[in-house]
């Protein structure tokens, strides 16, 4: 992909820089509904949509919002929707079905931490399903990868994720929001639009195998086994990025924004001489198994870090696949509001994390949670019986 050669700097809040990297991949459609940190994503698309001949709706709850994202992008246009993980959590259902349907929405989530990592790579819907999520480490990555969310929905007719937090959403930086560009796709043919109808040859697109007179049916089934066949042809799309991993001995994986605090850690690291890397997934799905198993083949330990109690550390495991251990090296750790990255996002807490699992100690307690520790009662602690029928 290439980009135009006309930047123009300018320091604005990452919403309003996403927001506008959407406009430029051609966005015509967002409808959403308010909720921190996403809040301000949708405060941008009403302000800048209109003047870009597009149309932006503050819908009623999250369920309304998806709806009308469905049915816009079901007529061809490029058209997103979004919330945070507990918003996202309503919209699952229809997240799901227009995956089946093979409709390309965009999907921005602007998480509270690094909780939704489950959600956003496994998904609550039903049915053999998978979004491609893609996980900007700042503002200005997020400017190409937004303009790529759109490109990959419509090459491959799948929702994308935008996996964002606090501070993409909300940090300001001096950016250029230039227009990126991508090879050209085919026309929308399967495009709802009106342009057929009473021809005899009208479209549909439905997540249940059925189809109009003329077009080929798949059946219940059918439509279940060619959508699971088609994602190993999507898992081509994985990306990622590493640092200092041809002789680490010990290896940090971390995506998001904690991947920019644990890239500086390192590089401070190995001026002290440690022998430490770092890899950067770029998409959480599909996930860079190939690029993580490379980055860490010199390693005798990996550690994942990540702000939550422990997601992303399953996919890491399966990735490097018994070669050397892998630590969930990362905690839980908001701020005093519970929707920005607390604490534990620190320099200097990531790097004594990544020198104490060098070094085989044992972690440091995480900044201000020690007392909260679930302690088992009795009852808990007591073998539970085997059940015989």
């Amino acid at each position: 992909m290439t980009t135009t050669t006309t930047p123009t700097r300018a320091l604005m809040e990452g919403s309003e820089a996403l927001v506008r990297a959407a406009i430029l991949a051609d966005c015509r459609f967002f409808a959403g509904y308010p909720m921190t940190p996403f809040t301000e994503v949708l405060e941008h698309f009403a302000a800048l949509l209109p003047d870009a001949g597009g149309v932006c709706i503050n819908a009623e709850s999250e369920i309304e919002a998806v709806g009308m994202a469905w049915g816009a992008v079901a007529t061809g246009a490029r058209a997103a929707t979004g919330s945070t993980g507990q918003g996202l959590a309503l919209m699952q259902e229809s997240f799901s079905e227009a995956t089946l349907a093979e409709l390309p929405l965009v999907i921005f989530n602007m998480s509270r931490s690094q909780g939704d990592y489950f959600q956003a790579t496994r998904g609550g819907g039903h049915g053999d399903y998978r979004h491609i999520v893609l996980a900007p480490q700042d503002v200005r990555e997020g400017v190409a990868l937004v303009q790529l969310a759109f490109h990959l929905a419509d090459k491959w007719r799948n929702p994308v994720m935008i996996y964002g937090d606090y501070l993409l959403a909300h940090t300001q930086e001096a950016v250029s929001v230039e227009r990126v560009e991508f090879p050209p796709l085919p026309e929308k043919e399967w495009a709802v639009d009106g342009s057929r109808s009473g021809t005899g040859r009208s479209r549909s697109v439905t997540p249940l195998g059925v189809t109009k007179v003329g077009q080929r049916h798949f059946g219940q089934e059918g439509k279940a086994q060619y959508i699971a066949t088609k994602m190993a042809y999507v898992e081509r799309e994985a990306r990622a990025e590493s640092g200092f991993c041809d002789d680490a001995e010990t290896v940090v994986v971390a995506f998001g924004s904690p991947a920019k605090f644990v890239k500086y850690a390192v590089a401070q690291l190995r001026d002290e001489g440690l022998r430490v890397g770092w890899v950067r997934p770029i998409t959480l799905w599909p996930f860079p198994v190939d690029a993580v198993r490379a980055a860490t083949r010199t390693a005798r330990i990996v550690g994942s870090f990540e702000i939550s109690s422990g997601q992303l550390v399953d996919d890491v495991r399966i990735a490097v696949a018994g070669a050397a251990p892998v630590e969930f090296i990362g905690g839980v750790s908001s701020d005093h509001s519970g929707f920005g990255l607390g604490r534990l996002l620190d320099v200097d807490e990531v790097r004594e994390r990544i020198r104490a699992l060098h070094e085989g100690r044992p972690q440091p307690p995480v900044p201000g949670y020690e007392e909260f520790t679930y302690e088992p009662a009795p009852h808990q602690l007591a073998p539970t019986p085997e059940v015989t029928p």
